[in-house]
């Protein structure tokens, strides 16, 4: 008798355990599934026209800008990555200097991304502190926070002209590194600091994904 009941008592826990398994198998495949729907929503936000490896990267954009609760700027940040590197290299936000490196020093894709919603999420904050318009806001990733306060001082609207003043005044402060490489043909040239152009560019990939997101993006982040 002892026997047997000590064979039920086995043969309840082996079937407890089994069940146990299954839960928690159960619950690890329900994850990973969800996760899956979540990068491929992110995912599918993008259209055509943004490169395949900046929708690799739109999940960790996300997931890197809900961590700062600035998860409504995924759109921004792609198309910034778009005009960037359109996603490729070890340093798709091209976020090194950002960080006070040279150019390209960052090889991790993770830690550029994670360099660039800092760098950005520090534009955005000054930018409204400065209360300038959000178009400097996105010009100042590309020519740093001095911008900022060049275009607080000029009334708080970006402009192309604004930013070429801006450019002009920094490359001659170093006129030997910012010469666009002596190249005078260059389209930039003689304003050699960032781009001049770089909130525009940034404006029509951030149009090119509204197109096709419509009501998606905050209206806010539209007015440029």
């Amino acid at each position: 008798m002892k026997r047997k009941k000590s064979k039920k008592r086995v043969k309840r826990s082996s079937n407890i355990a089994l069940l146990l398994f299954f839960i928690i198998f159960s619950f690890v495949l329900i994850d990973q599934f969800l996760q899956m729907k979540v990068e491929e929503k992110a995912i599918s936000f993008l259209p055509n026209p943004v490169a395949e490896d900046v929708q690799k990267y739109t999940p960790i954009l996300q997931r890197e800008l809900e961590e700062v609760n600035l998860e409504e700027y995924t759109f921004v940040l792609a198309a910034i990555m778009q005009q960037e590197s359109k996603g490729k290299g070890g340093d798709p936000m091209q976020a090194s200097e950002s960080a006070g490196l040279p150019p390209n020093s960052i090889k991790d894709p993770e830690q550029s991304i994670k360099q660039g919603v800092k760098h950005f999420k520090r534009a955005l904050n000054y930018g409204n502190k400065k209360n300038v318009d959000f178009p400097t806001v996105i010009q100042a990733y590309n020519m740093g926070i001095g911008y900022i306060d060049f275009v607080a001082s000029q009334g708080g609207k970006h402009s192309e002209e604004i930013a070429k003043e801006f450019s002009l005044a920094q490359a001659e402060k170093n006129p030997q590194v910012y010469n666009c490489g002596g190249d005078k043909n260059n389209f930039r040239y003689p304003y050699c600091y960032g781009d001049f152009t770089y909130t525009t560019k940034v404006t029509k990939n951030i149009e090119s994904l509204t197109a096709s997101n419509s009501g998606k993006i905050p209206q806010d982040l539209l007015d440029i």
